[in-house]
């Protein structure tokens, strides 16, 4: 049985995901695979978790922009267009930069950009905050499987592979998050 974390034990969940921990956490809508970013083998469990294509990438969540700035090629963001983006941050708002050279290319999948969000979600946010930085954030589903949106549904997708569940409660969004390209502000997903 995978372990159960509350959320005043963030602290221990930590250092699992920094020696390449696997951890399903709760969102805005529905529960997330995550792991650090730069830990090839930890992404590539998450991918073979879900058993999905590689090619797709994923998104990075974080608690807040200092934890996503280095994956953005700054030099390409107009101010407005930046400061439009930070507005809408802390929030269910997921936007798509052009990426950094500090984005490992398997996050990014078969995309030029780094789809990025800073969660006002207080148990995804904690938990950006106690490893330190961004993670990933994919939903917690077999490809092609519904989120799972409680953790039963996370155990009976994933039975014990996981290292860890962070036992609390979702944010009251249905869906996940509306994924935006910063730079024209067109919809990449609703």
């Amino acid at each position: 049985m995978t372990r159960r974390y509350g959320i005043n034990e963030l602290e221990d969940v930590a250092p699992l995901l920094r020696k390449g921990g696997v951890v399903a956490y709760p969102t805005e809508a529905v529960f997330g695979l995550g792991c650090d970013p730069h830990d090839r083998t930890a992404f590539d469990r998450i991918f073979a978790l879900k058993q999905r294509p590689a090619t797709q990438g994923v998104l990075l969540i974080a608690a807040d922009f200092a934890q996503v700035q280095r994956y953005v090629d700054m030099a390409k963001i107009p101010a407005d267009v930046l400061a439009q983006v930070r507005a809408s941050w802390p929030g269910p708002f997921t936007w798509v930069f052009p990426r950094s050279q500090d984005v490992p290319d398997w996050v990014a999948g078969a995309h030029a950009g780094i789809a990025l969000r800073v969660t006002a979600h207080p148990p995804a946010a904690a938990l950006c905050r106690a490893f330190g930085g961004a993670l990933v954030s994919t939903s917690a589903n077999p490809h092609g499987q519904p989120p799972a949106r409680n953790i039963v549904t996370v155990a009976d997708y994933f039975g014990d592979a996981l290292d860890g569940v962070i036992d609390a409660p979702l944010g009251d969004a249905t869906q996940p998050t509306t994924i935006r390209d910063a730079l024209t502000g067109a919809i990449i997903r609703t």
